[in-house]
């Protein structure tokens, strides 16, 4: 994803523990306003920040970056989208076929699960 430098802030991040002291383009963030950020780079791109509710994490970091708010949505309408477009056929094979398929209780559904787990990465 290509940014313009526009859209990039400087931030810094300084934690310890569950304290976190966020400043952005030289700013204090609110900290009631954030309970959690991440941080990603991706060789190519600019870092992203992301602020969100969560536990914080110990960690520093200074530079520019995306920073973007991210909503804390509920999983399950996503979940049920992907489960929906499954072909129960397609999996019950694809989990047959797997080299880590067991022979004890539950190992077909252990393959299902994990199968399921591929497919939701992409993989």
């Amino acid at each position: 994803m290509d940014h313009n430098e526009a859209d990039l802030h400087s931030v810094r991040i300084t934690a310890r523990g569950p304290k976190a002291a966020i400043e952005i383009d030289g700013r204090q963030v609110d900290p009631g306003g954030f309970k959690g950020y991440a941080i990603s780079h991706h060789e190519g791109e600019s870092p992203q920040v992301v602020l969100s509710a969560g536990e914080w994490a110990e960690t520093a970091f200074e530079g520019i970056a995306r920073v973007s708010v991210a909503d804390a949505s509920d999983p399950g309408p996503a979940a049920a989208v992907f489960l929906a477009a499954i072909d129960a056929e397609e999996l019950e094979r694809s989990a047959l076929a797997r080299p880590d398929l067991g022979t004890g209780p539950h190992s077909l559904t252990q393959a299902m699960l994990l199968q399921l787990q591929e497919w939701a990465r992409g993989v």
